[in-house]
């Protein structure tokens, strides 16, 4: 399988493609944002300004699309400890200058229901709380493998990847001289196996991760997880709508895992959405291993920064395990004056553990989004009080992003 190039699945293929047309669409994706970090007891602010751009070009002929994309970050202001480019007085922020090829890609479409895509590819499962591109950072997580998705039977979708390897999002510079888990990539022999049933009520997703990693500092990282989502929505009225979802999962050791433990997650949403007016409430369980210390559920290839706060202090669960009990609420306009949207979100989180009844602090986000033709602007901020778990700290964001 670690054989299996974008190259050989051509020459499977190739033939039938050469009669029809080459059709070509340019990739072309812009980021300019600021970001600041006031965290406790650091005497020197992050203030970050960094640019972001991914170029490319994807080619279609027949069933096969070929596609290929680069990826720079550039530190206009680096006053920030970007993990590692050792300016380690300052706060972490996690966009490192890059350069680097971010995504390399065959696809065939040529069977029934059928996609097979090979290569360095971006993969976002779910809600990417297990596997996602981390989207948020500059250099986002992409993996080298080859994935199946399915659809042949009304309803029903079967999508299974193999990876063998994810390129992490500290870049060219990663490697543990900064910190023991920065790896530029991480090999293993991943599996992500999902099998969805779509209701008039909504999806039922059943999913199995193997995540194995091989770099010998992060061997901790190895899990096996089983587990379920259903997450749907229903219309009372025309102006308004229920929504809802519900995730349970098992977690072990696995591979070469040093530890032994089993651990479970837990999470369930309620919101109602009247007219542009959204409110909402939740809860996330990130267990411990009751009988074993040191060990709780981890998500090391989920989209973290989506998940219990936007400070990003969780994003390697605590021993002890994670609660998140959290209330949302938000507002959008469509087609206001000159913008195509805009959008305010508020969000409070409590934060404790799973074992050992410890609070872990308190969170509020808020943010404001507006988007016309090409361009979205986003301002965020996040505060976090640790409540002597972590470190206080203050984060805030304005970007301006542009795509074709």
């Amino acid at each position: 399988m670690r054989a299996l190039t974008p190259l050989a699945l051509v020459s499977l293929f190739a033939t039938p493609a050469l009669a029809d047309p080459i059709v070509i669409k340019p990739i072309l994706d812009a980021r300019l944002r600021y970001e600041r970090v006031d965290q406790e007891p650091l005497a020197r602010d992050a203030n970050a300004v960094t640019a972001r751009l991914r170029a490319g070009f994807e080619a279609r002929t027949g069933a096969f699309a070929f596609l290929a994309e680069a990826e720079g970050t550039l530190a206009i202001d680096n006053h920030y400890n970007s993990g590692v480019n050792g300016r380690t007085a300052f706060p972490l922020v996690a966009d490192p200058q890059n350069v680097e090829l971010n995504r390399l890609q065959l696809q065939y479409r040529g069977l029934p229901k059928t996609i097979v895509t090979v290569g360095r590819q971006r993969i976002n499962l779910d809600d990417q709380r297990f596997v996602g591109s981390a989207g948020w950072r500059d250099n986002e997580q992409t993996f080298d493998a080859a994935r199946v998705e399915w659809s042949g039977v009304k309803n029903v979708k079967a999508d299974v990847t193999y990876s063998w390897s994810d390129r992490t999002f500290w870049g060219i510079d990663g490697g543990n001289r900064f910190g023991p888990t920065r790896y530029q990539a991480i090999g293993g022999d991943n599996v992500f196996a999902n099998l969805a049933f779509k209701t008039k009520i909504g999806t039922l997703t059943g999913f199995t991760y193997l995540i194995d990693q091989d770099e010998r500092l992060v061997l901790a990282n190895s899990n096996a997880t089983y587990g379920g989502r259903f997450a749907g929505n229903y219309a009372i009225q025309p102006a308004l709508k229920l929504t809802y979802a519900a995730s349970y999962a098992h977690q072990t050791d696995y591979a070469r895992n040093p530890n032994r433990y089993r651990a479970d997650y837990y999470a369930g949403e309620l919101g109602l959405g009247i007219k542009a007016f959204t409110i909402g409430a939740g809860a996330e369980i990130l267990g411990a291993d009751h009988g074993v210390a040191l060990t709780s559920f981890q998500t090391p290839l989920a989209t973290l920064h989506k998940f219990n706060g936007w400070a990003d202090k969780f994003l390697v669960t605590p021993p002890d395990g994670l609660k998140d009990i959290y209330g949302s609420v938000g507002y959008g306009w469509k087609k206001p004056g000159p913008f195509d949207a805009i959008g305010f979100a508020a969000i409070y989180h409590r934060f404790s553990s799973d074992r050992n009844d410890r609070r872990y602090g308190d969170e509020i986000d808020v943010s404001a989004t507006a988007k016309v033709k090409r361009y979205t602007f986003i301002l965020k901020y996040a505060d976090y009080q640790a409540h002597g778990f972590a470190t206080d700290t203050k984060k805030i964001w304005a970007s301006l992003e542009w795509a074709i």
